[in-house]
């Protein structure tokens, strides 16, 4: 019996909602902006797939927001003859699709030049190289993460802008906030229910469902799992589920980081901690000084700015750094601190770990694990000290700040020696080079706020 056909009975067992047709089978490869792409299959070419004879150009991960390879800069398509590399499946990933018809199966794969090394250009593989170096350690980071995104109306297209669910407004107007409110729950609980089902069928280890600030706002926090591949990968498959199951119900997930100029954005929270070859939390103080943990949130810190682009990667993610919100501005830490980018919920025993609060829920969860567990790094091989932490009474003077702005966050990624280490030289330019273009664009684009504001008055 074939791998796919295996599993596929076991999760089948647990029950799903499956589309009508013939199954399909999709390999996917992860694209800079955290985009699927990849090839759709008849079941029965399975074997094509274990056998790894499924090819896509490589520079199918270069491509940009609009799907443009960008080729005028960075010459990695039809200047090179935009060449092939293998799609290599990786097993572990491998899940049904219970949105499509039933026995369908999608798996997430690397990409690999014909000599066997991995693509420079894999998000996955940048993931994958930053956890061999733990492994050399003989160290294993454990990650949850933790994502927010909205719901809104599917009529999206034809007004041009967002809307809350109608179930949670009034003429037209959102009923409030909704933190923790459990009639928002209640009222999209259709949709929640198909998420449910569709992370339960999928074996995503989705726990806590939560309404956040805005209107048709949701946090789905993931249990944490000892090979942050594995996590990442259900980060990105959380964000396919949100939205097939949106769509089943005529809805529109989006993981924008800001759709709302008055409401909160949309973050992705990252918990993490170290264990060592016994299962031990390294970070762990055992009641006394965290020394440890104060070096790991210091070699973060120490790094954010450089990687602010990461965190924040498109120029509406800038527009969720606003003071008074939840979203960090300044580059502090502190004890259970919610406001601080960097917070300890827990200093003692197994649970001791931190939690990177900086991030969208835009950005692209192998890049964004790559970067915080890079910075960990550092912490663990330098007695680092991340400065005065802030409490509920005190903010200490003079704290670095996360830039508002999407240019001088692309110029100090490009410039960055933490990035080349942790991304490679290729990918900090592919990477620097594509997010210039994208900033350049958006300075350029006079928008709806300019004729708004101007064009009657100036």
């Amino acid at each position: 019996m074939a791998f796919c056909e295996r599993i596929f009975k076991v999760m089948a067992s647990k029950g799903k909602e499956a589309g009508e047709g013939d199954p399909r089978f999709e390999i996917l490869v992860v694209g800079m902006n955290g985009d699927l792409r990849g090839k759709q299959l008849p079941l029965s070419a399975e074997k094509k797939v274990w056998a790894g004879d499924i090819r896509l150009p490589t520079s199918t991960q270069s491509l940009d927001i609009w799907g443009d390879d960008n080729d005028d800069i960075t010459g990695l398509s039809l200047t090179i003859g935009d060449p092939d590399g293998n799609v290599i499946p990786d097993k572990r990933s491998l899940t049904p699709m219970p949105w499509a018809p039933e026995g369908s199966m999608q798996v997430l794969a690397m990409m690999h030049e014909f000599d066997g090394s991995r693509s420079f250009m894999d998000p996955r593989s940048i993931l994958a190289s930053v956890l061999e170096r733990y492994a050399e350690r003989w160290l294993t980071p454990v990650v949850a993460t933790e994502l927010e995104f909205y719901v809104v109306e599917e009529n999206w297209r034809e007004t041009g802008i967002p809307s809350p669910p109608a179930s949670l407004t009034y003429r037209g107007n959102p009923n409030g906030f909704q933190l923790y409110d459990m009639s928002a729950v209640d009222a999209l609980d259709d949709y929640l229910q198909t998420l449910r089902a569709y992370a339960k069928a999928m074996n995503l280890p989705a726990e806590a469902t939560t309404a956040e600030f805005g209107p048709g706002q949701f946090e789905v926090n993931l249990l944490h799992r000892p090979d942050a591949l594995a996590a990442a990968d259900d980060c990105l498959y959380l964000k396919r589920v949100a939205e097939q199951a949106a769509r089943k119900h005529g809805l529109k997930s989006t993981c924008m980081a800001k759709p709302y100029s008055d409401q909160a954005g949309s973050g992705l929270h990252v918990h993490a901690s170290i264990i060592d070859r016994d299962g031990n939390n390294i970070l762990d103080a055992k009641g006394s000084e965290p020394t440890l943990l104060k070096s790991v949130t210091a070699g973060m810190l120490q790094t954010m700015q450089e990687a602010q682009l990461v965190f924040a990667p498109f120029a509406n993610s800038y527009r969720r750094f606003q003071p008074g919100s939840f979203a960090p501005t300044d580059l502090t830490w502190g004890s259970g601190h919610r406001g601080t980018a960097i917070r300890i919920p827990d200093s003692n025993g197994p649970a001791a770990r931190i939690e990177h609060r900086v991030a969208g829920a835009d950005a692209n969860p192998y890049l964004l694990l790559a970067t915080i567990l890079g910075g960990m790094l550092l912490g663990l091989d330098g007695d680092l000290d991340p400065g005065e932490e802030t409490t509920p009474a005190y903010t200490p003077p003079g704290a670095k700040r996360l830039t508002h702005d999407f240019l001088t966050a692309v110029e100090a990624f490009r410039q960055s020696a933490f990035i080349a280490n942790i991304f490679g030289d290729k990918y900090r330019k592919l990477y620097g080079d594509t997010k210039y273009k994208e900033a350049i664009a958006y300075l350029r684009t006079v928008s709806d706020f300019d004729y708004r504001t101007y064009l009657a008055r100036l």
